[in-house]
């Protein structure tokens, strides 16, 4: 990959980065709104029917779902990349049939088993018309989903951020008039509400992408959907084991130590995952279908693993580092005093975040290959290990365990995937990465140390001066590919 290309790959990903990440950042204030407003309107009972009803139904549109949001873009980003249009068009008529035939299945699912979902999820048959009155929006959020993997695929992240936007805001405005006004009663229109809004943006920005609609039959797009469902049914089901071994965490906590210990696990993995995991989502809506084009150009294929490696370290870097320094007051202030004992559970874990940047980052080279065996393989056996090691870490030193456990599984599935994919595909690492992780990882220790040899006042002090330290040497270092300062002033004059 010459220098221009790799400049300007940096570029794309940046800005991409950039504009996801404040798309992000609204979504998650959107939320902490949205939850402030249930909880004073609805109460917590209001909040655990709402939570109920969206999470059964968003796990049977998941497994419904088969994975095709994630597989397809691949198809798509591969095809729209080469100008063919009569493959591009094909291959998007496919997949919407596919998205038909998914949404559809997960709407009867919902109907027809109502009376099970209202029995398991409440315990009585009380909100059997509710589950019957949402499954409609199962086949909606696939469309959706469809309209904004259209989206990705073809590079148009633009409309992509202005949906999830004004997605997110009129979500807001509609549910709190009907949570006023009816109270439990607004919750199911609420629901279907924000998924209509959610259809009619995505389906209006996906129209503006030109397409000719091929006539298929079933039998066709079965058959020439096979590899995209193939691998969106290996992506559904490693991330549904992947929130089952999560779930056997939790029982095994539950079980050995108490529903208190419970409770401060999920409050601090979402933290950690909330405040990490939207610069990963923002690089991946970029990464993952450029990885798609290039996963039959070796020498662009592995340059592209690395380059997307080093920003997300230097990205994350300054991030982790300003959580370190400022994590118990971010714990008091979203959470409460109450949560202070996660405080060092969340240190360990925010440590794996920099070995997490370059899984997630080698990991996708599964899914732009379409490897869906060795993809399986791969997370079966990487998320058992970290399972085995949740277990232990708890049982030797609790709840600061579990962020030890987190960080030693994350530095094991590094090594694994490495040997892994170095072995299938040939992929070789850049040793010139360490001058990325090495300066970043030893701010972030020597944060830690002084905290625990000169105690709080002194990380406040020293903590801020690691934290401009680690903002310069990612400043310098991306400066190198990118001209910082001019593209901050391009972003805000355009603002």
């Amino acid at each position: 990959m010459s220098e221009e290309t790799q400049n300007s790959d940096f570029k794309k990903s940046l800005k991409t980065t950039s504009l996801f990440g404040g798309v992000q950042i609204y979504q998650i204030l959107i939320k902490i709104i949205s939850s402030k407003f249930v909880a004073v309107l609805l109460g917590p009972t209001g909040m655990g029917i709402n939570g109920l009803l969206q999470s059964t139904t968003q796990i049977i549109s998941s497994v419904a779902g088969m994975g095709l949001g994630t597989s397809a873009v691949r198809d798509m980003a591969s095809s729209y990349a080469t100008h063919d249009k009569g493959r591009f068009y094909r291959t998007l008529s496919v997949f919407r049939n596919l998205v038909w035939y998914t949404g559809l299945l997960g709407t009867v699912i919902c109907l027809v088993g109502a009376p099970l979902w209202s029995k398991v999820s409440f315990g009585n048959y009380e909100y059997t018309w509710s589950f019957i009155l949402i499954s409609i929006t199962i086949l909606f959020g696939q469309i959706s989903i469809g309209q904004t993997a259209l989206l990705q695929g073809t590079g148009k992240f633009k409309y992509m951020a202005k949906s999830s936007l004004i997605g997110s805001t009129i979500g807001l405005i509609l549910n709190i008039p009907l949570y006023y006004f009816f109270g439990y009663k607004g919750i199911v229109p609420a629901i279907i509400a924000a998924s209509i809004a959610s259809l009619v943006l995505s389906s209006y920005f996906a129209k503006k992408i030109p397409y000719e609609k091929v006539q298929l039959t079933h039998k066709e797009v079965f058959h020439e959907g096979k590899t995209m469902v193939s691998l969106g049914f290996f992506l559904m089901l490693q991330s549904f084991f992947e929130l089952l071994c999560g779930y056997l965490v939790r029982i095994y906590v539950s079980n050995t130590g108490s529903l208190e210990d419970v409770g401060l696990y999920n409050s601090g993995f979402t933290l950690v995952n909330t405040y990490v995991g939207m610069v990963f989502t923002a690089m991946s809506t970029e990464y993952y279908p450029r990885l798609s084009t290039y996963a039959n150009d070796y020498k662009k294929f592995n340059n592209a693993i690395n380059q997307q490696i080093e920003i997300s370290l230097l990205l994350i870097g300054p991030m982790i580092s300003l959580f370190l320094v400022f994590g118990d007051l971010v714990v008091i202030l979203l959470l409460s005093h109450k949560f202070l004992p996660i405080t060092w559970m969340i240190n360990w874990a925010m440590l794996a975040i920099f070995f997490r940047a370059g899984s997630n980052s080698i990991a996708m080279a599964f899914v732009a290959k379409a490897d869906t065996k060795a993809f399986w393989i791969n997370e079966l056996f990487a998320n058992t290990v970290i399972l085995i090691f949740n277990i232990i870490g708890y049982h030797l030193y609790g709840l600061t365990g579990l962020g030890l456990s987190y960080l030693a599984g994350y530095f094991y599935y590094n090594i694994q995937i490495i040997i892994t994919t170095k072995l299938r595909y040939g992929y070789t690492l850049d040793l010139n990465l360490l001058k990325s992780f090495i300066p970043q990882v030893l701010i972030s220790l020597a944060i830690i140390g002084v905290y625990v040899t000169l105690g709080e006042a002194s990380k406040y002090i020293i903590g801020v001066i690691l934290v401009a330290a680690s903002v310069y040497i990612s400043y310098r270092s991306l400066n190198k590919y990118v001209d910082i300062k001019k593209f901050i002033i391009e972003k805000l004059r355009r603002k």
